[in-house]
């Protein structure tokens, strides 16, 4: 399976700004990528390319005062298989974990592990067995949560409003979900990318990122999904993190308003895959 997955996003700065971008593929994927139009942009500036503490693909620039967008667009290769399912996989002790997961128990900026929330997940899960079983009852009981209502999403909401609030877009979802994990010893960080609506209806809303979450079971690594709690086909991973603050798209040191946003992740078919590859930026964009 062939997927074609971008952005475009569009701000009006007041002045000359620094931006930090984090609108990469990220690098573990990159072996997957069939064609790929550089993230870029206009009007034009150069991006200076780095990896952050958690190994996502960064860029810096300084974009000119008035109308910018970033761009980027790429056919990436999946197996077109959903997420991958070990219900075996077992649950470590604290003292078991490699030093680099153990961040993954922590407080965070959303994700208020130090707080009510540890009494709360007791309550909730304490009784169960521990292990992907576990994580699943956290993933039933955050999805009968949450409501998911786009016209209510905030971009400073934290698991423990979401909890309270009982409200939320996809971030909120997992925010919740990955603070129950760390509240009952399961490593569990946040994940951004592309989803789109492969092999299940399509929605009527516009496409946006999507977010998930990994937990650290059995030695690896796995994909739950509170929001839509069922395995899905073409994640296409952009970053990880503590949480939704560490994978910012965007973070600006200015004053900017956004002006146009725009996401796709879509299936190429076969017939028209070779005449795609061919296809220059510059006629993409004609």
């Amino acid at each position: 399976m062939i997927i074609r997955a971008g952005f475009e996003a569009a701000f009006e700065f007041a002045k000359p700004t620094a931006v930090v971008l984090m609108g990469y593929v990220h690098p573990s994927r990159t072996s997957t990528i069939r064609r790929l139009e550089s993230l870029r942009v206009m009007p034009k500036a150069d991006i200076c390319e780095y990896f952050d503490l958690h190994g996502n693909l960064c860029g810096r620039t300084v974009v000119t005062a008035g109308y910018v967008s970033f761009r980027t667009d790429a056919l990436i290769e999946d197996d077109g298989q959903p997420d991958f399912q070990v219900p075996q996989a077992l649950q470590h002790s604290v003292q078991e974990l490699p030093n680099d997961v153990l961040l993954f128990l922590l407080a965070s900026r959303y994700c208020e592990v130090d707080s009510e929330l540890r009494d709360t997940a007791w309550s909730l899960f304490g009784h169960l067995p521990a292990g992907w079983s576990l994580v699943q009852a956290v993933c039933d009981y955050v999805h009968n949560h949450i409501r998911f209502d786009y016209l209510q999403a905030r971009a400073n909401r934290t698991a423990l409003e979401a909890y309270r609030e009982q409200v939320g877009v996809c971030r909120d979802y997992m925010h919740l979900a990955i603070t129950f994990c760390r509240c009952l010893n399961i490593p569990a960080r946040y994940c951004t990318g592309y989803l789109g609506d492969l092999g299940v209806p399509s929605q009527p809303s516009p496409m946006d990122f999507s977010a998930w979450f990994e937990v650290y079971l059995g030695g690896q690594w796995h994909a739950f999904d509170a929001r839509n709690n069922t395995p899905r086909i073409g994640r296409i991973l952009m970053a990880r993190g503590r949480d939704a603050a560490d994978v910012a798209l965007t973070t600006t040191f200015g004053e900017n308003q956004i002006r146009s946003f725009q996401v796709w992740s879509y299936e190429v078919p076969a017939a028209t895959l070779p005449q795609i590859i061919v296809e220059t930026p510059e006629a993409e964009n004609r």
